[in-house]
């Protein structure tokens, strides 16, 4: 009897040893990473990972470690990029190196690898090539596109008209516009602003959205045994399983009546594209894949843009002398006869200013979506393993002192140069930058100047009574209040009665 106790003993001991020996050798193949906060055996430094903590911890960590340095998830390094050099140097100098995306559990097993944010190699290639292609076909900023914009600003001015100046949140009725473009050029759909079908839209994105930043999303994805727990599992798929089955319907209705010599969305294409790869064993297009590019097209232009615009107009409120500005340059430009148009950006450089200044200071996505270098890679005098995470700390570059010349402060001039005339910085990197960059850049550049030059054509933004002013640093400390409850005032603006 005496003898297990021992055994007992001997065997803790010896799985001890293994241990600690297993964490001394991969610590030493790892070596070479840039410096960081040290590593809890087993439990790397949690404290630092999650999207929640990049704001807090990362700034700090900068401080002591330089531009580049390392926290570990679990056993697993994760170097993090910080200020425009480094990230520039890492996202487009070395573009083809840092393109690649770590594996993510969670997002693998709902989308069976089709994943279009999360693919790697020749399946995100040809998909990305592919999207962004029928994107273009089917008028993805070209003027057809910009008419889709504009007869939908019409829509969202009668509706922020029938607020009659009280205070409202203008989140929906954003969303109502924003949603509707996306469907249209998606979907193939077009929406009342009280259809139930575009508020299910709205609202099963967001909480998509939401849910893949929520702890327990980021909790499956560290542990991912915990996946094999059903009520936990479908917790977790609950938000991602209701959008897809929004988007299954419209799958289904454009499987039934497709014209393949009349494509008429992007469903259209994909549908069409699929038929003629139906004898290519390997091809990746299929009605997952379709499902799941639709899925984060959804996802990446809809909630970003509406909470764009939101923030938008509460910055107009907070700084009325800004929203005077740029009203007066839209009037000189259209003479109150028309509403703006895209020809009319390089017209309006202070309003395409305000409108980048805007997209810096709420600073919408801190950190880019997570990429991975994709073989063995130099640099900055550090060796980085196939495989190693890395996060591009796009706030870091966004509020670089060597770029910006007043980082903390809302200043539209960033954007302008000594003529007045609008400048794009380099450092504005807003929709990340490199082989990755947003493929709805464009369209999302256009809803912005399109929209909210229409809106404050019409109207003049306050805020509600008694409501005290924010500068730019409270707005950024508290954005996601902002974006998402902020109250404001729509009062008509005489020039346009008259006009």
């Amino acid at each position: 009897m005496s003898f297990l106790p021992l055994l007992s003993v001997a065997v803790s001991f010896l799985l001890t040893l293994l241990f600690l020996l297993s964490f001394w050798r991969k610590q030493k193949k790892y070596q070479s990473l840039p410096p960081g906060p040290a590593p809890l055996p087993l439990l790397g430094t949690p404290k630092y990972i999650g999207d929640h903590a990049a704001c807090k911890y990362f700034p700090e960590l900068r401080r002591m470690y330089g531009p580049m340095f390392t926290i570990w998830k679990l056993t697993d390094p994760v170097v993090v990029l910080c200020g425009y050099e480094v990230v520039k140097d890492a996202l487009l100098n070395h573009g083809e190196e840092f393109c690649g995306r770590p594996f993510s559990p969670i997002i693998d097993l709902y989308s069976k690898g089709y994943s279009f944010p999360s693919i790697d190699g020749e399946r995100w290639r040809q998909l990305r090539r592919f999207t962004i292609t029928s994107l273009r076909n089917f008028g993805m900023g070209k003027t057809s596109m910009e008419k889709r914009v504009l007869a939908e600003s019409e829509n969202l001015i009668r509706a922020v008209r029938l607020m009659e100046g009280k205070p409202f949140n203008s989140l929906n009725l954003l969303g109502c516009a924003v949603g509707n473009i996306t469907s249209y050029a998606l979907l193939g759909e077009h929406f009342d602003y009280n259809d139930p079908k575009l508020q299910e839209l709205i609202i099963t994105t967001r909480r998509f959205i939401h849910n893949t930043h929520s702890p327990l999303h980021e909790l499956g994805n560290t542990f991912p045994f915990l996946l094999n727990v059903p009520f936990l599992k479908e917790k977790i798929f609950k938000e991602s399983s209701q959008l897809q089955e929004f988007v299954k319907k419209y799958i289904e209705q454009h499987r039934e009546n497709l014209k393949p010599t009349s494509p008429s969305d992007f469903i259209d294409y994909f549908l069409i594209k699929i038929k003629e790869e139906e004898t290519n064993s390997g091809s990746n297009f299929s009605e997952t894949s379709l499902l799941m590019t639709l899925i984060a097209l959804l996802a990446a232009g809809t909630e970003t843009t509406t909470s764009t615009l939101n923030f938008s107009l509460s910055v107009m409120s907070n700084y009325p002398e800004v929203q005077v500005k740029v009203q007066q340059e839209i009037d000189e430009v259209t003479e109150s006869q028309r509403p703006p148009g895209i020809m009319d950006r390089a017209q309006m450089p202070y309003t395409n200013a305000v409108i980048h200044e805007i997209q810096r200071v709420l600073d919408l996505a801190p950190v880019a979506h997570y990429h991975a270098v994709t073989k063995e890679t130099q640099f900055r005098g550090y060796t980085l393993p196939k495989g190693t995470t890395v996060i591009p700390f796009i706030s870091s570059v966004l509020s670089d002192p060597t770029q910006w010349e007043t980082p903390e402060e809302f200043n539209p001039g960033h954007f302008l140069d000594d003529r007045g005339q609008f400048r794009l910085k380099p450092a504005f990197m807003a929709f990340s930058a490199g082989k990755r960059v947003c493929a709805g850049e464009n369209l999302a550049r256009m809803e912005l100047f399109l929209l909210l030059s229409a809106l404050l054509q019409k109207f003049t933004f306050t805020l509600p009574p008694e409501t005290e002013r924010q500068d730019c640093k409270m707005l950024k400390q508290n954005k996601f209040k902002t974006v998402f409850f902020s109250q404001i005032c729509a009062k008509p603006r005489l020039v346009s009665l008259i006009a």
